[in-house]
């Protein structure tokens, strides 16, 4: 998909699905992945469950008054403060502290989607969810509705544009710098990701030729052993810490990795293995800036390539 190809309007149309009422009304009417919602115009208390959502709000300037708890993404940390309003998990919201928050807008996608029928009676909300098959596809949407109910659409604009080039810019870079195999740690445990996965855009979308191209694309991803590794070879190897990411004790995935098998890889002995900020790919994968610093973080190493 080339996202800069089609023209602004025409994406909010055809991607974004929102048709908003003539400029002198209150409200807009957005289409989202759960339905139909009357958002009020540039709503000023909105509550964010999906930490995609609320990495885009922060890119685009837009505060936010209520927050999931538990650990984000570095670029995301001010909204630990305690002056930020805490309104319950990923997955579970805390009802009494959303109703007594009074919002304006609440925005849910991906673990809090379920939630969104009942969160829908306390105020209007939309489902932002990223498509994991089309994550930029996605993103340029939900950029697209943020811009459109904040009236930042030109800020939304230069943002996907921005994030267009960068990706182009790093696909070119990757032609021909090996094959790279994505891996994610957790307990102790491996899983890899392939191409059509939900980290697939590592290779769909960013150019890195998979070492794998045949693995499962279930959620989980495709259940590894150190042997798998060595066997594969790959030129590259991306890790994913879960266990880090999500703030929990245990094994690093450098511990994990650190074996013999490991070591014989093409990736270990060039000293190609790369240790994805685990916070941006799993919980706030299709952030705008999560996404900004992937790319950075990946076209920096390539840069190293030997």
């Amino acid at each position: 998909m080339n996202l800069v190809a089609r023209s602004f309007s025409a994406a909010l149309v055809a991607l974004a699905g929102f048709a908003a009422i003539p400029a002198h009304a209150e409200d807009m009417t957005i289409k989202h992945a759960q339905g139909e919602t009357a958002v009020p115009a540039k709503p000023e208390k909105v509550i964010v469950f999906d930490l995609a959502a609320l990495d885009m709000l922060d890119r685009l300037g837009i505060a936010a008054a209520g927050v999931p708890a538990g650990p984000k993404p570095s670029h995301l940390s001010k909204y630990t403060a305690d002056d930020i309003a805490k309104v319950g998990t990923l997955f579970e919201p805390d009802y009494e502290t959303v109703n007594a928050a009074e919002p304006d807008l609440i925005i849910v996608g991906g673990r809090s989607a379920a939630k969104y029928p009942e969160l829908a009676k306390i105020a209007p909300t939309v489902d932002l969810t990223v498509d994991s098959k089309d994550i930029l596809g996605s993103v340029e949407k939900n950029a697209q509705i943020i811009g459109t109910i904040f009236d930042r659409q030109a800020d939304a604009k230069a943002e996907i544009e921005k994030l267009d080039a960068d990706i182009a810019a790093l696909k070119e870079k990757a032609a021909g710098k090996g094959k790279g195999l994505l891996i994610l740690t957790t307990g102790g445990k491996v899983s890899a990701y392939g191409p059509g996965s939900r980290f697939g855009i590592l290779h769909d979308v960013f150019g890195i030729e998979p070492a794998a191209p045949d693995l499962s694309i279930g959620n989980h991803g495709q259940p590894i052993s150190h042997e798998f590794i060595l066997q594969t070879n790959p030129d590259w190897l991306f890790v994913i810490d879960r266990d880090a990411a999500i703030g929990r004790e245990g094994a690093s995935a450098k511990q994990v990795l650190d074996n013999d098998l490991v070591r014989q890889t093409n990736a270990w002995k060039n000293e190609q293995v790369v240790y994805l900020d685990g916070a941006n790919w799993y919980l706030a994968n299709g952030g705008l800036t999560a996404l900004h610093q992937t790319v950075d973080q990946i076209s920096q190493a390539l840069d190293k390539a030997k």
